[in-house]
């Protein structure tokens, strides 16, 4: 496969580019907290083999200072000691909703997701895993390439 970019859609489509980024940093300063949200989206992106996401969130939760141990575990969350029960409860919550319409997003499955969050709070995890779904999309498919320097 190639790492050279489709075509850059930000640029060709300015006001949706700026929609999607401005949902972005709504969802990262709202209810949930920055390192729930970057866990959420690093995962959904490892799903979605989003190589570009995947390197950003990383970086932003090694910015945050979160242990590189626990960030490098999150593909295995389920095995590793270093989540709380509400971070595997929006973890389970996001893979279910990314592997959408394959999975079942059940009422056993939404009880535990309501366990651990607000109304608001689900509503917010959300449009937090459809937003970057959304941008997993547009860079897997148009091949937004990974910057060889941060």
């Amino acid at each position: 496969m190639t790492h050279t970019a489709r075509l850059p859609y930000f640029q060709l489509a300015p006001k949706s580019f700026k929609a999607l980024l401005d949902l972005s940093a709504i969802v990262q300063n709202g209810l949930l907290g920055k390192r729930l949200v970057d866990l959420v989206f690093l995962r959904v992106s490892q799903i979605n083999g989003c190589g570009f996401c995947i390197d950003m969130h990383w970086r932003d939760l090694i910015r945050q200072e979160v242990d590189p141990r626990h960030v490098n575990a999150l593909a295995g969350w389920r095995e590793a000691p270093f989540f709380s029960e509400r971070e595997r409860a929006a973890l389970r919550w996001a893979e279910i909703v990314a592997a959408t319409p394959h999975s079942d997003a059940s009422d056993e499955e939404f009880a535990a997701v309501r366990a651990h969050f607000s109304d608001a709070e689900v509503a917010e995890l959300g449009f937090a895993i459809v937003t970057i779904n959304a941008w997993n999309l547009l860079n897997v498919s148009l091949r937004n390439p990974i910057p060889e320097k941060a």
